[in-house]
């Protein structure tokens, strides 16, 4: 058996096979349960994120897409910080197995008892729609505040969704995933986990649509009055379900797998250097000292901006044009399905253009994608605001034609993301001498993440905070867009400046490379 490893660990994979499944068949006991892990913590990702939104922007009392902002800067970022204080607090006090019981466990109760018992609970639990507006307008600069304090429920499940994606995703799986995956193995697995994820999209977005179309279905023949409690209901199930599911792999691979000394060597493992923390302050002084990680930096940053600041304009015209809480929420659930049809078919299709072409041209597609596109959004918007929501354009109305056109940004934008954007990012590093790419890989991941997230929210909220009442994003369009486009262009310069950094420092590494040979 030993000598059988042996030869299946040295043969390299060829062709297709390389490709698209570079594994052997002896891995396929821990490769197919960790994907599976996978594809769990997506799946119930891609479900809250979607409700979460649904909630938010068409759900809550007195709200809209322009609360979105607020929620995620005074709500989402501090939770983050403190959840991450408890996470470190309780990984102090269990092992690694407990620490993953514990964390799923508690988001699991609470989707569970949103979706049973606080949901159907609203009415007495929510202020109501008079004392919301009273608040509104006695304050108007906090017209959008006041309808996340009113509806807290919804803004505390919009706060767990997002750390769902942080907390389950990355500071568990991928951390389990490090500690159980040799150095070999990470080669060949992490780009699949990827790739198999992404399927996740295409169940959880089929899943939204039809649980949504039916609850609808449901309501049109009289049978059930709460239609969107229903739809809620159904896609909660699913995420209990799933969790349940990602418990039980995790389970058993520490039975089966962690006790198969063909698959985990905790001496082996334990020699991989063990990836840096840094805080916030670290990475800031470490990426200013370096142009070429400001670079990659500023990448990510013009990312979270850009598709943050179009993204919540866009689900305010989805709430116009379908105010039912179901065909916004299945409009979500169409976004998701196309993103993820999108993101594989692309990422099939990647790794030829990075043969093909150089990194600069790869790594340009995603903005100057997001430019056009974006160019084309607010070009149908502001003929929204000069004509009206009803007005013609190429046969149907300007409303219906900013939701098309949004949904084909943000599909597009999303899997082209996925698939090229991230790919590049990561080959950006490779050129780095070790420390510098530890450590950089850390601190651009603290400071470029958290910052473009947090920027969109910052430019809305201000902005909003400012002009006060209750004046919508899609009315600012004008300053919005020559942010976005602003935002891109910096983003582009970025670009192009780390593509001729990124040539030079490959052309020295292989040169040196040759010397030693």
């Amino acid at each position: 058996m030993g000598n059988e490893k042996s030869a299946s660990t040295n043969q390299e994979f060829k062709g297709i096979r390389a490709l698209l499944w570079p594994i052997h068949n002896f891995e396929l006991k821990k490769f197919l349960p960790m994907g599976l892990m996978m594809m769990c913590i997506l799946f119930v990702y891609t479900l809250v994120r979607d409700l979460k939104d649904t909630l938010m922007v068409s759900s809550a009392t007195g709200g809209g897409a322009e609360t979105l902002g607020f929620v995620k800067l005074y709500g989402v970022t501090p939770s983050a910080i403190l959840f991450m204080i408890i996470f470190v607090r309780l990984a102090n006090v269990l092992n690694q197995e407990k620490l993953f019981y514990v964390i799923v466990s508690f988001f699991l109760a609470f989707f569970a008892t949103f979706g049973f018992i606080i949901y159907p609970m609203r009415g007495i639990l929510h202020l109501s729609q008079e004392t919301i507006g009273t608040l509104q307008q006695s304050m108007p600069h906090l017209h959008w505040v006041w309808p996340i304090i009113g509806n807290w429920s919804y803004a505390l499940f919009y706060i767990l969704s997002e750390l769902w994606g942080s907390v389950v995703l990355t500071a568990l799986f991928w951390q389990f995933a490090n500690r159980i995956t040799k150095v070999k193995e990470a080669k060949r697995f992490y780009s699949l986990f990827g790739f198999i994820g992404n399927f996740a999209l295409l169940m959880s977005g089929a899943l939204i649509v039809y649980s949504a179309n039916s609850a609808k279905k449901a309501a049109e023949l009289g049978l059930n009055g709460d239609t969107f409690g229903q739809n809620l209901r159904i896609q909660m199930a699913a995420v209990i379900g799933a969790g349940l599911l990602l418990i039980y792999v995790f389970r058993w691979m520490q039975k089966n797998v962690l006790t198969d000394p063909r698959l985990y060597s905790p001496d082996e493992v334990a020699k991989k250097k063990a990836k840096l923390q840094l805080g916030v302050w670290e990475s800031t002084k470490m990426i200013f000292k370096s142009p070429y990680l400001l670079k990659i930096a500023m990448l990510m940053i013009g990312y979270g901006i850009s598709i943050n600041l179009i993204e919540c304009i866009w689900k305010g015209q989805i709430k116009l044009q379908y105010p039912d809480q179901n065909d916004f929420n299945a409009l979500m659930g169409k976004l998701s399905l196309t993103t993820g049809l999108l993101t594989i078919t692309v990422m099939l299709i990647g790794a030829n253009l990075l043969r093909l072409f150089s990194w600069r041209t790869v790594a340009l597609i995603t903005p100057v994608f997001l430019l056009v596109t974006g160019f084309m959004f607010f070009g149908v918007i502001m003929y929204e605001n000069a004509h009206g929501l009803s007005a013609n354009l190429l046969g149907v109305t300007v409303l219906f034609m900013a939701v098309v056109v949004g949904l084909i940004q943000d599909a597009f934008t999303k899997g082209v993301k996925y698939s090229l954007f991230d790919s590049t990012m990561q080959m950006a590093y490779i050129p780095l001498d070790p420390e510098a790419k530890t450590k950089g890989q850390a601190a651009v991941s603290v400071l470029g993440g958290r910052g473009g997230k947090a920027g969109g929210a910052v430019i809305q909220s201000s902005l909003l905070l400012t002009v006060g009442g209750g004046v919508s994003l899609a009315s600012m369009v004008g300053v919005l867009s020559t942010i976005v486009f602003a935002v891109v262009i910096i983003w582009i310069a970025a670009v192009v400046g780390l593509g001729k950094q990124f040539e030079i420092l490959t052309k020295d590494q292989q040169k040196e490379g040759k010397s030693k040979d």
